[in-house]
């Protein structure tokens, strides 16, 4: 893929993520009311901290889509000029915090009054954009270990087709939440113990790429990308005061960490 062809799909990404937040800052005003009430009735925790706070849900969504958005746009004028396989794949990890914003549907639904099946689908779609992340940041660091792309429009292929397996393949409750106002799915346990596992492959892979390449930097990135699984289980799960602000932290040290690690391996190539 050319410097031309992948920047155009970071500016791809930047605009879907801007058009996602607008769509949310819109539909705030209906949806904002709800949340006290479908909190109420949630059929489980996303998470075990302090008491769940109706606001946090509402509040981790959409930052999840500001993280997406300018962590598109700082990727997209850091490397602008910066041929990185890596860097795409990365960019794909943040970009997919832009699919948070299906958690907008429990609360919109019953403020418009919308048939059922759309609670089922925004969940889909949730799952698809979680997994589309993990799958790209464990690409980037097998890529960076030493697998050859010989296509990166294949990679992309493989990685959204496996996200999509997954997201429609999961059954789907789609009458009950949990507090962060995401649909019951089954085998949450699998698939935690999953994310967790591509989490400890991502950064060894990282590890061995500096062992293979002879560049240290490569540690610092393996750290770089825990650190930001680490933030983005916190964040994205978090329903109470304790979680956000330290989830994000990681997330975002994390991000830096891998980005500014990168371009110091690639800017003299």
């Amino acid at each position: 893929m050319t410097l031309s062809s992948r920047n155009t799909v970071f500016k791809a990404g930047i605009a879907f993520s801007l058009i996602i937040l607008v769509f949310l800052l819109i539909a705030s005003s209906a949806a904002l009311p709800f949340y006290p009430e479908l909190l109420l009735k949630a059929a489980s925790r996303s998470s075990v901290f302090l008491t769940p706070v109706p606001l946090v849900p509402y509040i981790t969504m959409v930052s999840a889509v500001l993280y997406a958005l300018i962590t598109m746009i700082f990727i997209f004028y850091y490397f602008e000029k910066t041929q990185s396989p890596e860097i795409l794949f990365v960019a794909f990890f943040a970009f997919s915090f832009a699919f948070e914003a299906a958690r907008i549907m429990p609360p919109l639904r019953m403020a418009l009054e919308l048939p059922g099946v759309s609670l089922s689908l925004a969940q889909r779609f949730l799952l698809f954009g979680r997994y589309f992340g993990v799958f790209s940041i464990f690409t980037a660091s097998v890529c960076a270990a030493g697998l050859e792309l010989q296509s990166p429009r294949s990679a992309i292929l493989i990685i959204t087709l496996s996200a999509m397996v997954v997201a429609m393949g999961i059954p789907v409750d789609g009458f009950s939440w949990d507090s962060s106002l995401s649909m019951i799915a089954g085998y949450s346990g699998m698939f935690n113990l999953l994310e967790a596992a591509l989490a400890l492959i991502t950064a060894i892979s990282f590890i061995v790429a500096a062992q293979a390449r002879g560049s240290r930097e490569y540690i610092f990135i393996g750290a770089g990308a825990f650190l930001a699984l680490l933030g983005r289980g916190l964040f994205l799960r978090a329903d109470s005061w304790i979680t956000p602000l330290p989830g994000l932290a990681c997330l975002v040290l994390g991000t830096l960490f891998i980005c500014g690690k990168l371009r110091q391996v690639y800017l003299w190539l």
